[in-house]
This record gives structure tokens, C-alpha cells and sequence, in this order.
């Protein structure tokens, strides 16, 4: 079992690169917007009720997919490295996978700030995340992000953690998921 766990700043494209390797290695793919909009529909975002109805959906999925004979999942996030419950939330994820012997991919894409803006309001983007379809106010999160969050780790930060990081603001998402297929060995 192949499990990919690509993250980045909102709108650096993780969710394209995970489509590319979708269609290149027929892997499964769990952006974190498919629970994040769903769960949206009942609760607002930042309360309680999102936060343990969006936990239970996701590893309920990988849960499940854990159990199943499916080779690879794509599994994209935000990871804001000063937080260090988000990196316990990525070891809880990578624990579900241990009966399984995944072949552990991490990979960071950093993408400019400029570069990420305009990304924001790609067709494809705003098909697949309804909540992105407001612009201003996404642009607005977006950059709150980047003042908010650190999306980019620090060398040796991540003990016993090997991470793939790629500059991916000049490069298209079938780049970035070839240089992943490579980096990993994953043909």
C-alpha cells in the first residue's frame, strides 16, 4: 500500500497533483475538501461540531480503506508545522495504514504567495471545492493563511519523517506528480 500524504499552503495544488497521480498510478484519491464542504453544509467551519463530525468522516474513510485491497491513497491537507497537533494528526493517519506496511510518502509543495492567488480561481478548483467559489472572501483566507501558518517546514523538524519538498509555483501538476512517482520509486 502506497499512502500519500501531499500538503501546502491553501491553493498550492495539492488536489491537481493528487488527480495526476490518480490518473498515473490509478491510486484513490481524499482531498480534504470532499469532507471539509460536506460536513459545511450542516456546521460552520471553525466549531466544535465541524471539527469532530470532519474527523470521524475522514478516518472513518481511511479506515476502511485500510482494510480493503486498494494499492495507493492520495490524501491531501494543510499541515501548519508550528502546530504540533498537526503533525500528531498526520502520525494518527500513517497509524491506521500499520497493519497495511504502507510505503509512507510525504511531500510539501510551497508555491508563492502571487502564484497561489491566481490558482484560487482556477475552473478546476472551484468545481471541486464549493466553498472556494467565493472568491473575495477566499482570496481573504487564503492570505490570512500565509500570515497565520507556517506551510513550510524547517530541516529536521520532522524526527524520523523523510519529506519530498517541491517548489511547485512554475511547474504544472503532472510535473510535480512525476517528480513524486520518481522521487518514491512508486512505478
Amino acid at each position: 500500500m502506497n499512502l500519500i500524504i501531499v500538503c501546502g499552503a491553501p491553493a498550492s495544488g495539492k488536489m491537481t497533483v493528487g488527480q495526476e497521480l490518480r490518473k498515473l498510478r490509478d491510486y484513490k484519491l481524499f482531498f480534504n475538501h470532499m469532507s471539509i464542504d460536506l460536513v459545511h453544509e450542516f456546521f460552520d467551519f471553525d466549531t466544535s461540531h465541524f471539527r469532530r463530525l470532519d474527523d470521524k468522516i475522514r478516518f472513518a474513510i481511511f479506515e476502511e480503506i485500510a482494510k480493503s485491497d486498494i494499492s495507493g491513497l492520495v490524501f491531501t491537507m494543510v499541515w501548519d508545522f508550528a502546530d504540533p497537533e498537526d503533525e500528531e494528526y498526520v502520525d494518527q493517519i500513517i497509524d491506521i495504514f500499520k497493519d497495511r506496511n504502507p510505503k509512507v510518502c510525504l511531500v510539501e509543495l510551497n508555491c508563492q504567495l502571487e502564484e497561489r492567488l491566481v490558482r484560487n480561481k482556477h475552473e478546476n478548483r472551484l468545481e471541486h471545492k464549493p466553498l472556494k467559489r467565493d472568491i473575495p472572501f477566499s482570496d481573504s483566507l487564503l492570505i490570512s493563511a500565509e500570515k497565520d501558518h507556517r506551510m513550510i517546514s524547517k530541516e529536521g523538524e520532522l524526527i524520523g519523517k523523510t519529506i519530498l519538498k517541491i517548489d511547485n509555483t512554475h511547474l504544472s501538476a503532472l510535473e510535480v506528480a512525476h517528480q513524486i512517482i520518481t522521487h518514491f520509486g512508486l512505478d
